[in-house]
């Protein structure tokens, strides 16, 4: 990967032309799209998904995937820092944090980060997918790793100052006015990774201010920062798809211990490693008892477990068909409860659902989740073509289940509950005859 690098972003009025994209900029240098259309986000879906990714996990520990800063300082407990349901919209939260900022400190400067926060709003998840397939067609779907993270406040500037991801970064501007300020190569000389006070560096850098609808991309070896422009609120999403420092080993990882579902999970968990892979190299192998370290007994019963080839063929297939159906966003949206499916219920597919075989069962996968099928692929094909097909119409599930034999009936109609839970169909009304 080479970037050419620019003294300054280049700005695009739309309509966003991926082929265009792709061509210019992906992985070259940084671009401005004006007044995208469609949006992939909506802010009321965004305040939605905030306020249900920040529920502290209890009064006195903060949210593993949310960060809170009042000036440079991270807080250590919720308090009031985080946007509540009652709150309506990012206004109305603005308006209570004034008088929490109030009684806490002299500072009315704010940050708020939220982390994997995709997966907070299927409807905003679906959007989001919807709207990065096309570039994926033309660029090579992400592996694993897609980051999506709202930032939010009035701060100075990006809480860990300049810096520089592993990522290339999608901002899409949603309210108020932020500036990217940009350097094409590290301006310091220091042996440190990040810079808070960055005065001296001004020159060397340019900027970009998105107003809200507009999009703005930078390639991964940009280093940046964020800033307040007029010292009021400013809500972004921002993307981040790895680019630089991925390791196979990372997948290796991924398929023996899984990637937990849980999106209030830390923000680091896509780097899980192995215990051995991070155990101090002094550790004694074996120790003078003959036993191994724990972290390698870890290790090795991970591989044990997962030995047999039926198991590890099913492993790969499941984490293979869990990312197509997400398009790299995981973790992806939980699935909603199950419910019963009785023959008159009209459903319509809504999301793709893709299959194949796997050691000895067959997997399912829709929107990012998997699901085994005891059905064989004779009587699975005609019931996945019946709910698609090439144009799918409502159909009921009577009429679906039809063409199966009698035992197969109860296997496919669970099979069908499980692809709504995935958002896979819905349900449009009841069948009278």
């Amino acid at each position: 990967m080479t970037t050419a690098h620019a003294s300054e972003p280049a700005v695009v009025r739309g309509p966003l032309d991926w082929d265009e994209f792709a061509a210019l900029y992906w992985d070259r240098r940084p671009v401005l799209i004006k007044a995208v259309r469609p949006a992939p986000y909506e802010l009321g879906e965004v305040f939605a998904a905030a306020t249900l990714a920040t529920r502290p996990p209890s009064p006195h520990l903060m949210p593993p995937n949310a960060r809170f800063a009042v000036g440079r300082f991270q807080q250590s407990v919720p308090a009031g820092w985080f946007p509540r349901a009652e709150d309506g919209t990012f206004g109305g939260y603005r308006l209570r944090l004034d008088d929490e900022l109030a009684a806490f400190s002299a500072e009315r400067r704010y940050a708020l980060t939220v982390h994997a926060f995709h997966a907070f709003h299927s409807a905003q998840w679906e959007r989001q997918r919807a709207f990065f397939e096309p570039l994926w067609e033309r660029t090579g779907l992400p592996l694993s790793g897609i980051i999506t993270t709202l930032f939010h406040g009035n701060y100075e500037h990006t809480p860990v100052g300049v810096h520089k991801d592993r990522f290339a970064t999608f901002m899409f501007a949603l309210e108020g006015r932020k500036r990217m300020r940009f350097w094409p190569e590290r301006p310091w000389t220091d042996p440190v990774t990040t810079v808070l006070d960055y005065q001296p560096y001004l020159a060397s850098s340019f900027t970009a201010e998105p107003e809200p609808g507009d999009l703005l991309y930078w390639p991964s070896d940009y280093y940046h920062v964020g800033e307040s422009v007029d010292g009021e609120p400013a809500t972004s999403v921002n993307i981040g798809v790895p680019r630089e420092g991925h390791r196979a080993v990372y997948d290796v990882d991924d398929l023996l211990l899984g990637l937990p579902a849980d999106p209030t999970a830390a923000p680091d968990v896509g780097l899980m490693r192995l215990p051995a892979a991070t155990a101090p190299l002094s550790v004694p192998v074996p120790s003078a008892d003959g036993t191994l370290p724990e972290a390698l007994e870890q290790t090795l019963r991970a591989f044990q477990e997962y030995r047999d080839p039926e198991r590890i063929q099913e492993r790969v297939t499941a984490a293979a068909l869990r990312n197509l159906t997400a398009a790299g966003l995981s973790p992806a949206p939980p699935p909603e409860a199950p419910r019963p499916l009785t023959d008159p219920t009209v459903v319509r597919a809504r999301a793709r659902v893709l299959h194949a075989p796997a050691g000895g069962v067959h997997l399912c996968a829709a929107n990012g989740h998997v699901t085994g099928t005891a059905l064989s692929p004779r009587h699975l094909e005609p019931l996945l073509h019946g709910l698609a097909g090439t144009e799918p119409a409502p159909l009921p599930v009577g009429e679906l289940l039809a063409a199966l034999p009698p035992a197969a009936v109860a296997e496919a109609r669970h099979l069908l509950e499980v692809l709504e839970s995935f958002r896979a169909l819905s349900r449009v009304g009841v069948h009278r005859p």
